[in-house]
């Protein structure tokens, strides 16, 4: 069997690739950020767009909690 693979970009950069399967798409990861979407099947590939979109989001907030807060 033969499974289409594509290249997964997010903010210009490429993150991983989607193998296309029954029943969705496969997520493999290339980048550290998204590693908690590694090996996950989505249905289709806008609920990939959509995972990185909230793994983005979520981990930008975390790094902004974490830095030290500018007295100046």
């Amino acid at each position: 069997m033969i499974h289409q693979r594509y290249a997964v970009e997010f903010d210009r950069r490429t993150v991983g690739i989607a193998v296309r399967m029954a029943g969705g798409f496969i997520f493999y990861s290339s980048d550290d950020r998204f590693e908690e979407l590694d090996g996950r099947l989505f249905r289709k590939a806008r609920a990939i767009e959509r995972a990185l979109e909230r793994t983005d989001k979520r981990n930008r907030k975390a790094a902004q909690a974490a830095a030290p807060a500018f007295a100046g």
